[in-house]
């Protein structure tokens, strides 16, 4: 008897940001929002860097925002990544490979950093030929899963998210709702997968330190109690 008393159980659930939160399901409601609006953020400084290079060209009756970007662009990009944020994190869950790789915030804003820089390159760089820019994104985009991700997991869902993104870009581009330039592979830029798979892994990775910040939180809460 004396023995489990001396040992500390972990709850079952993984516990709240603040102390009013005990309900598994807020839990998940505050993280999909947090990750909701650091994916329309992302969506603002990144689209801006693909109009301002003439990159993605959008009908002047759908532009509606400060940023020349058409309005439902950062609430669908925030909403894709509150689910990949989620997702992540259930999956390991799911596979019993909780995910130990890097797992401090310096090394999630490093990831960030690596991403927005790959954005950056598509949009800035100028290479002889779309080819040699989507080998080279490709090579970056392997690069950062290998820097701050390299769980197979973490690999199968960003291939998974991009080849979704993609296939839905296509068809929003033939259906007229946007546009690329100079598009190489059908509708849109050959590289364009790789940007979807970094931010997969990217929104991947915040989603997974959010929820081992919960946890954590809750497991120094019952120690105190």
């Amino acid at each position: 008897m004396a023995e489990n008393d001396a040992m500390p159980t972990l709850p079952k659930k993984c516990g709240p940001y603040i102390s009013s939160v005990t309900s598994r399901g807020m839990n998940l409601v505050i993280r999909g929002v947090v990750l909701f609006f650091i994916g329309v953020f992302l969506a603002l400084v990144l689209n801006l860097l693909q109009i301002q290079r003439n990159v993605t060209l959008f009908p002047p009756d759908v532009i509606t925002s400060i940023f020349s970007s058409a309005w439902w662009v950062p609430p669908c990009c925030g909403t894709a990544s509150a689910v990949i944020g989620l997702l992540y994190p259930c999956m390991d869950r799911h596979l019993g490979e909780p995910h130990k790789f890097k797992r401090e915030w310096s090394s999630v804003m490093r990831c960030v950093a690596v991403f927005v820089g790959i954005n950056h390159a598509s949009a800035k760089v100028d290479f002889a030929n779309n080819m040699q820019l989507s080998l080279t994104l490709a090579a970056l985009s392997i690069g950062l899963w290998w820097t701050f991700d390299r769980s197979r997991s973490g690999f199968g869902l960003g291939v998974g998210i991009a080849f979704l993104a993609t296939l839905v870009s296509q068809l929003l581009v033939y259906n007229g709702v946007y546009q690329y330039t100079s598009p190489d592979f059908l509708y849109v830029r050959s590289w364009l997968p790789c940007i979807f798979f970094a931010g997969g892994i990217t929104m991947g990775n915040i989603g997974r330190q959010l929820a081992m910040y919960e946890c954590k939180v809750i497991a120094e809460k019952s120690h105190e109690d």
